[in-house]
């Protein structure tokens, strides 16, 4: 009788599933060479079941719309209507599609890059904190995350972009990441656009310099015990 202390476990399978674009570049179908991926996390306004929506921004816009030969693997899954990516299940959603990838694809996987725009930047914090040893560098864009994380992922190169005069999601939400990231030891680079409101991302994937940048870093191989 009376009321005493138990404990619960128990394994719980779900299913995830998500649709995405695959950009291959050109040459790799030609040899065995491996090579990098950018993973990219769209905004709140292209949720859905409407792919076509993914493209109107960023990296699958670059390659499907201008014609651009970017040299990545570019992975861009489509968060569905009413979740967001910074969710349990969107994260594990984005944790298995990964997986789902490098296992059928050549990738390098020392050299996997997380970008993503508004809730998307908000997703890249995220996704980076869940799995700091992952990503080789992160460029969130006009986001937001938690700075309790940035000692997590401190050791990561970080490029963070915003608009002055974002009015969606305020400069002070990327600031803050990169004071805590500086404070534990990171380096982050930080570009604000003076004159830019919300839409941040489009000079910041225009600029050929971020592609340069990604391709920068690698992850430093595991020890071997």
């Amino acid at each position: 009788m009376g009321q005493h202390p138990h404990s619960f476990q128990k394994k719980v399978r779900i299913t995830v599933r998500a649709k995405y674009w695959l950009y291959l570049p050109p040459g790799y179908r030609q040899g065995k060479a491996k090579w990098p991926l950018i993973l990219f996390l769209h905004g709140a306004g292209e949720r859905g079941d409407d792919l076509s929506q993914v493209a109107i921004h960023g990296p699958p816009k670059l390659v499907a719309k201008k014609g651009q030969a970017l040299p990545f693997v570019i992975v861009s899954p489509q968060c569905p209507k009413d979740e967001w990516w910074n969710n349990k299940l969107q994260t594990a959603t984005l944790e298995s599609l990964l997986d789902d990838v490098v296992s059928r694809y050549r990738i390098d996987t020392r050299r996997i890059y997380i970008t993503g725009l508004s809730m998307g930047g908000f997703g890249t914090w995220t996704l980076a904190a869940a799995h700091p040893d992952q990503f080789a560098a992160i460029a969130p864009i006009c986001g937001g995350g938690n700075p309790a994380d940035a000692a997590r992922i401190a050791h990561l190169p970080a490029w963070v972009f915003h608009g002055a005069k974002d009015e969606a999601v305020p400069l002070s939400r990327s600031q803050e990441m990169v004071k805590a990231l500086r404070k534990a030891g990171g380096k982050p680079k930080f570009t604000v656009y003076p004159d830019a409101g919300h839409d941040s991302w489009t000079a910041a994937y225009s600029n050929p310099a971020l592609y340069q940048w990604f391709l920068q870093h690698s992850r430093a191989p595991k020890k071997r015990p």
